[in-house]
């Protein structure tokens, strides 16, 4: 397969405009993920602070955070005042020659500011606008705030997270509900904008936090719903529907295998791994009903071979005879890995402003002939205020003094 030159390939999104109004994660990552495939996206913030995006995390020379200088790449800030009047103004104005909001106050808000939907599209009737919230727009909970900790217990996934009978704990990161949304969110947009093509006709999104952390909970509902019944806590083996499926430590202190035998046949495969054939025995455990009937005794032997033995030589074991099995990486452990590197799942981005090189994750999802690309990381408040007023509204530069005088921008 040739290689594409990112010089000459057009990307899919170039030529669509995307104002991120929103704040931290969620609906700014679905912008985020547009801005890697070519959307022009125009991150405006309030004058004073910003989006506290900028200063979650860990700070930098330039104050801006990692994570800011990763999940605001590409965008282009420009400070607005949203609660003045001349700060109204301008927003509806960057929205006529916009194809795409996205936005993630509590619902009314904008309503509240003279910039709900129905205002913006007498503006732009081709309008997209996604917007985020805790538990959606609608419903008895529409006006509570929503936080994606939150939203993995309203979920349902936090529930499942942790020891059976303990403490239910945080189901891996604590944005993991914010990621999820950001995605759906892209994934919407996406569809309206092919829906645009054919109508003409624009609409909003609706997306709640919970909602998507409830998405992935496979058949968590049919379940209860069919036979009433309540999935708990397995610790770090699930055994709802496979055995050994699960976490394991090994010999090395801290260091942990994932095994996953979802059929008889990859038991099999551990099996011999394990220098045991005879435990995939039909009479034995060869059966994947029999195993889960017998799940203590099962993973109790795994675990009991995991830790005789250092991570690699389970790991080598398991990949000569076939069997599905990983290690629990770190961070460090991920810099380190082969297959991140043969991927390119690091970025290595050099920022002047920054004085040191920041590598972030590299863009998703992988397509062949236009690849998606970091032009830059986020930018400094403000940076691209002045270009936007001018080349795009055609602001004099003493309009723009002016409106700086009165902090509109």
């Amino acid at each position: 397969m040739t290689t594409p030159d990112p010089a000459v390939t057009r990307l899919p999104l170039e030529g669509v405009r995307v104002i991120d109004a929103a704040t931290v994660i969620a609906a700014p990552y679905s912008a985020t993920i547009l801005s890697e495939f070519g959307a022009e996206v125009l991150k405006v913030e309030n004058p004073i602070g910003g989006d506290p995006m900028r200063y979650f995390g860990t700070p930098t020379k330039r104050k801006d955070t990692l994570a800011w200088l990763s999940e605001a790449r590409n965008k282009k800030s420009v400070t607005l005042d949203l609660h003045l009047p001349e700060g109204v103004e301008l927003f509806k104005q960057l929205i006529a020659k916009s194809d795409v909001l996205c936005e993630n106050f509590r619902p009314g808000t904008l309503e509240k500011w003279g910039l709900g939907w129905e205002v913006l599209r007498a503006v732009n009737p081709g309008l997209i606008m996604l917007r985020v919230t805790g538990y959606g727009q609608t419903g008895p909970y529409r006006d509570r705030p929503g936080f994606a900790r939150v939203a993995h217990a309203v979920g349902g996934i936090a529930f499942l997270a942790g020891m059976p009978r303990g403490t239910p704990v945080t189901p891996g990161s604590t944005t993991l509900g914010d990621y999820l949304t950001g995605l759906y969110g892209c994934i919407g947009i996406l569809m309206a904008l092919r829906h645009r093509e054919r109508t003409g006709q624009g609409q909003y999104i609706d997306a709640a936090l919970y909602e998507s952390v409830f998405r992935c909970t496979d058949e968590l509902a049919p379940a209860y719903g069919m036979f009433g019944r309540i999935r708990e806590r397995h610790g770090p083996t699930h055994n709802d529907f496979a055995c050994p499926h699960g976490h394991f430590p090994t010999k090395d202190d801290g260091k942990w295998v994932a095994i996953s035998c979802v059929t008889d046949k990859l038991f099999e495969r551990l099996a011999i791994a394990m220098g045991r054939p005879e435990l995939a025995a039909p009479h034995v455990y060869g059966n994947q009903k029999t195993r889960l009937d017998n799940r203590h005794d099962v993973n109790e032997i795994v675990r009991d071979w995991c830790g005789s033995l250092h991570r690699d030589d389970i790991l080598n074991r398991c990949f000569a005879a076939g069997a599905p099995a990983g290690p629990l990486n770190s961070i460090a452990d991920i810099f380190g890995d082969r297959q991140f590197h043969a991927r390119r799942n690091l970025v290595a981005i050099d920022e002047q402003d920054i004085g040191e090189t920041v590598i972030v994750p590299s863009v998703l999802p992988r397509l062949s002939v236009t690849p998606g690309r970091i032009k830059h990381l986020g930018p400094r408040l403000g940076q691209h205020t002045e270009e936007v007023l001018a080349d795009l509204l055609g602001l004099a530069a003493n309009e723009i003094d002016e409106l700086r005088k009165k902090r509109v921008i």
